[in-house]
């Protein structure tokens, strides 16, 4: 079984090897209980060493897809053969992307590759909190959070220009729980808000969850369209404005200068406030408009978190507002959750302390400016339509010029690709050719036959 092994390729062997033998049973229909070729001989087939095929087919058995027989080897599980069927996920692959245990290419997803992710420094910390602080294994952290974390975070955002008290910060489990205890604190069912249009999915359901009414405010290159959204104020008295400032998900575009200070004037002469979700912040490249660093947090209120750069595992977010705001989140959160986890707080804030989390993102600004770039210039020649040349961060919000969505998609689930539709990101959830495009994930070799054959389609199309 040649499984065309890369060695070149920035993806590990261990990693391709998972993957390809993935591909090979999904797309063999490789009944359950089938045996798997022995160590040995996909070793030498691949030229890979036995320890790689061991860890692979480990990884493998840890995930479910195989299993160990002691003494006869290793063998199809019956997980495998579900996993090529049919979910039941809403029907536009949201749940399927946190599925850990599929070997898809998750071309759409909002995360780094594993193998990108550095365990080093993050080992180091668990371990030095684990050492010097004992506390932290067995005990609840404040509804506030860690007030180590606390202090690290005050200073990390007086780096960019953001002042604040430790007063005005609560930790949170992620961007998502700050975004759940802005909605359950602040709003109750029939207010009325404002989105951006595309953007984050996840938002948009919670808000409905919670009987909150949207209005959408289409997102330009440079941001909201001021001229659409002056118009919306005319008929509307939203109470709250969501917002991605910087690397917006998911079109990558951020706030230009001028559009920044509009927002800003219409949000005190309209009396609504500015929710900032600057979950990329750390993804930043050279200038940028933040709405908190401007505003001085008058009306704005701000989020970030470290899923993003650091880990989604240890889920450490956080909120900063005015402190009788933040007195209410702490309110809510404790009623809800008591507080984040203190081992992984502390953890983050080690990180911080030390200066391992600043070499850290710098060395991710830089592969992914590679990557952006790289993507880019081979997007245009390919026949794709990109809406907006980001200026960092992650996503690309791009759509072939001749190809329905429809046909992209039965592309990408010939190659075991799961991508992320522009209807996904549409308050309404309306008909979208539109593609959200990670270029973490864009030089796996699925990635490129994809871009290939996607090409080679547009160009009978375009004919």
């Amino acid at each position: 079984m040649d499984l065309n092994i890369d060695r070149n390729a920035g993806t590990p062997v261990i990693r391709q090897l998972v993957t390809h033998l993935g591909e090979w049973i999904h797309a063999q229909h490789i009944r359950p209980g089938a045996r798997m070729p022995s160590i040995r001989s996909l070793a030498r087939e691949n030229g890979v060493s036995l320890s790689c095929v061991i860890k692979a087919y480990d990884q493998m058995v840890a995930s479910g897809v195989l299993e160990s027989r002691h003494g006869s080897g290793f063998f199809v599980a019956q997980q495998a053969a579900r996993a090529a069927e049919p979910d039941t996920d809403p029907g536009d692959g949201r749940w399927s992307l946190f599925d850990n245990a599929s070997t898809q290419l998750k071309l759409g997803c909002g995360w780094l590759p594993d193998a990108w992710r550095d365990d080093t420094d993050l080992g180091q910390a668990i371990r030095q909190v684990v050492r010097s602080d004992n506390h932290a294994l067995f005990n609840y952290s404040s509804p506030l959070g860690s007030p180590h974390l606390r202090l690290q975070l005050q200073k990390r955002l007086g780096l960019i220009d953001i002042h604040v008290d430790p007063a005005q910060i609560i930790t949170t489990q992620g961007a998502s729980q700050g975004l759940d205890l802005l909605v359950r604190t602040l709003l109750k069912p029939g207010d009325l808000v404002l989105v951006e249009s595309p953007g984050y999915y996840n938002l948009f359901n919670l808000l409905k969850l919670q009987g909150v009414r949207t209005v959408a405010v289409p997102r330009t290159a440079q941001g909201p369209d001021i001229a659409r959204l002056e118009q919306l104020l005319g008929e509307h008295k939203p109470s709250y404005f969501f917002i991605n400032s910087m690397y917006q998900n998911p079109t990558g575009t951020s706030l230009a200068p001028s559009v920044a200070y509009r927002l800003l004037q219409l949000a005190t002469a309209h009396d609504f406030r500015l929710i900032e979700d600057d979950i990329y912040a750390d993804f930043q490249n050279g200038p940028t408009s933040r709405l908190a660093s401007l505003d001085a947090l008058d009306r704005v209120i701000y989020l970030a978190s470290f899923s993003k750069t650091l880990s989604s595992s240890l889920r450490i977010g956080y909120v900063v507002a005015q402190p009788d705001i933040i007195r209410r989140l702490a309110d809510v959160k404790m009623i809800t959750g008591i507080g984040c986890s203190l081992l992984a707080e502390n953890v983050v804030a080690t990180l911080l302390a030390n200066g391992a989390y600043r070499k850290l993102i710098q060395r991710l600004r830089q592969r992914l400016n590679k990557q952006m770039a790289s993507t880019l210039r081979h997007l245009d020649p390919a026949h794709w339509e990109v809406f907006a040349e980001p200026m960092g961060g992650m996503f690309v919000w791009a759509m072939p010029r001749y190809l329905t969505a429809q046909r992209v998609q039965q592309i990408a689930r010939q190659l075991q690709i799961q991508l992320s539709l522009g209807s996904t990101f549409l308050p309404q959830g309306e008909a979208c050719d539109w593609l959200r495009l990670n270029v973490a994930h864009t030089q796996d070799h699925r990635a490129q036959v994809f871009f290939q054959r996607v090409e080679q389609e547009s160009i009978v199309a375009g004919q």
